[in-house]
């Protein structure tokens, strides 16, 4: 291997979030919004946490197996990923609608937060 390479992390590791001191870690705002509402869409029965389980496991795998080990691993990128994906597979949201709304988000003043 090339001295810039990065050994896999075993996927058990890989699909536990990041925490410190029993408590889970988020480095932004985002990340534990977007947990916060796979938990809730869990909850509320549209779909099981096992399904989401499933759905995290493949893109950290894609990511495993496709990535060129310079760019960083980030636990919630798939974690979003892996949420966008299930919600896409069960039609409960469309992909385009998310992408046009997201382009409107990004043009608002920066440090306007919600």
């Amino acid at each position: 291997m090339s001295g810039n390479s990065v050994e896999p992390m075993p996927l058990e590791q890989a699909l536990s979030p990041p925490m410190a001191n029993g408590e889970l870690l988020f480095e932004a705002p985002w990340q534990g919004r977007v947990f916060a509402i796979a938990r809730i869409l869990c909850e509320q029965g549209l779909y099981h946490w096992d399904d989401f389980r499933k759905a995290l496991i493949r893109r950290i795998d894609d990511w495993d197996q496709n990535q060129q080990r310079d760019e960083p691993y980030a636990y919630y990128d798939h974690f979003l990923a892996a949420l966008t994906d299930l919600l896409e597979d069960k039609a409960l949201f469309d992909l385009s609608e998310l992408t046009s709304r997201d382009a409107l988000l990004n043009q608002r003043p920066h440090g306007h937060d919600h």
